[in-house]
């Protein structure tokens, strides 16, 4: 392609991008969605910053408590989980309108013959939906400037991670929205499809969280994964690929289905194709052990020291626990020792043992309830103990490891009591009043065109 080609080319795309935010900025849905998420942010982050207050209070001069006093836990997840709950319920009518309407009313057709390819259509409209995502950023971002103000503490490898994780989940939902436009004839009908998808991955973080059968283990497909990761302060790279081969399935197929001109079975065929090598693709991703702790103080991770020894160990380690998987003392364990166990230890098997459950006025009656079984090498130890002080030293004996604990200091936390009441204002009246005007701006400026809304 010549350079002159090239020009054209990409003048021929800026233009649709063009057209396309013109389009979407010129009907209602994204506003409504940045109107509702003004007062929904703020709420989130006036709470947060109340409650974080109050235990700051308690944690002054208690250099324990104090440590626990972490921003991104009492503040920035909070706040963004409001712009979470607007992505997760609103955010997929704004993708689909930009198929679904124009499907619906049959202009797609109209648009399809424009000398571009689909692939290239899809990911301009694509883009266009990400610029909404991009502004629905401003109420948390003035969240994060409020607290900066108020003198909070900001560690920012955490909060560019807690970024990330919502970042690559609006990717997902805004790309199960595409699909959905795709492959119905109604926007009515797109979004009682996105919405169910959306709503089954809760249900399946649910299932996986509370049981340990076939839910359990498809719990990883969650696109709600990266998210978690995320708001824990963790880079998992393996949940994070897996993530976004399935938004980019998810736009390979609404790709296919899109032209009018291909048979039914031979877009059934591509989908069929594209799910087969995704789910490949997924496998794959499943093996990436590459993990970033990106917390000020660490919490996902083992003493350096430790870690480096647990990535020595050659032979598989198995760990059996005679506990059920809802048992406070197995989630307990999970996230302080053997999720950490995971991303260190190359070889690791974690299995629950078959038990009977604890009653609901009482233990169980089993013996071995509690109990949790260190198998390595032939050598095998047993606990009751979910503290990593008690089984950190078994693995290591059985192991073979000789550890020596690192110097480090004690992360100090950051305790701060204010208030952030007055902000309701700006988040309330302020913050939705510029963005109706924003809309009034935009609305009318498509009727000094001669446009229609």
């Amino acid at each position: 392609m010549s350079s002159r080609e090239a020009n054209g080319a990409l003048s021929v795309y800026w233009a649709l991008l063009r057209n396309e935010l013109r389009e979407l900025f010129a009907s209602r849905t994204p506003w409504v969605m940045l109107l509702v998420l003004a007062p929904l942010v703020g709420y989130s982050f006036i709470q947060a910053v109340s409650l974080f207050s109050d235990a700051s209070q308690s944690a002054q001069g208690h250099p324990e408590l104090a440590r626990g006093m972490t921003p991104l836990d009492g503040i920035f997840v909070p706040t963004f989980g409001g712009l979470y709950l607007a992505v997760a319920l609103l955010f997929p009518f704004v993708a689909i309108r930009t198929i679904g309407e124009e499907k619906q009313s049959g202009a797609l057709k109209l648009t399809l013959q424009l000398p571009t390819s689909v692939s290239a259509l899809v990911v301009l409209k694509f883009l266009a939906v990400g610029c909404v995502w991009f502004l629905a950023l401003i109420p948390a971002g003035f969240a994060v400037v409020a607290w900066i103000t108020m003198g909070g503490h900001v560690y920012w490898p955490e909060l560019v991670t807690l970024l990330v994780g919502h970042a690559i989940y609006g990717l997902a939902v805004a790309a199960i929205a595409f699909f959905a436009a795709s492959v119905t004839d109604s926007v009515a009908t797109a979004a009682i499809v996105a919405l169910a998808l959306t709503i089954g991955f809760w249900v399946l973080d649910f299932a996986g969280s509370s049981t340990a059968g076939w839910f359990a283990r498809l719990s990883f497909l969650s696109i709600t994964g990266t998210l978690k990761d995320s708001e824990k302060g963790l880079l998992a790279f393996s949940q994070i690929a897996q993530t976004l081969v399935f938004a980019l399935g998810m736009l390979w197929a609404a790709v296919a289905w899109l032209p009018s001109g291909t048979t039914l079975a031979r877009k059934l065929i591509t989908v069929g194709v594209i799910v087969f090598v995704c789910a490949g693709a997924v496998a794959g991703a499943g093996e990436i052990r590459l993990y970033a702790d990106m917390t000020e103080d660490r919490r996902n991770s083992f003493d350096p020291t430790q870690e480096a020894a647990l990535r020595q160990i050659k032979e598989r380690l198995t760990i059996t626990l005679y506990l059920s998987p809802d048992d406070s003392r197995a989630r307990e364990m999970e996230s302080n020792v053997l999720a950490k166990l995971k991303r260190a230890v190359p070889r690791l098997k974690i299995r629950y043992g078959a038990v009977a459950k604890a009653g609901m006025f009482g233990p169980s009656n089993d013996d071995r309830y509690g109990l949790v079984i260190y198998e390595y090498g032939g050598k095998r130890e047993e606990s009751r103990s979910n503290s990593p002080r008690e089984v950190l030293p078994i693995v290591n004996e059985l192991a073979g490891l000789s550890v020596k604990a690192g110097d480090t200091s004690p992360f100090p936390g950051y305790p701060l009591v204010t208030k952030a009441d007055a902000l309701g204002i700006w988040f309330y009246v302020l913050l939705p009043a510029l963005t109706f005007l924003a809309w009034w701006y935009k609305r009318g400026r498509q009727f000094d065109r001669g446009g229609t809304l």
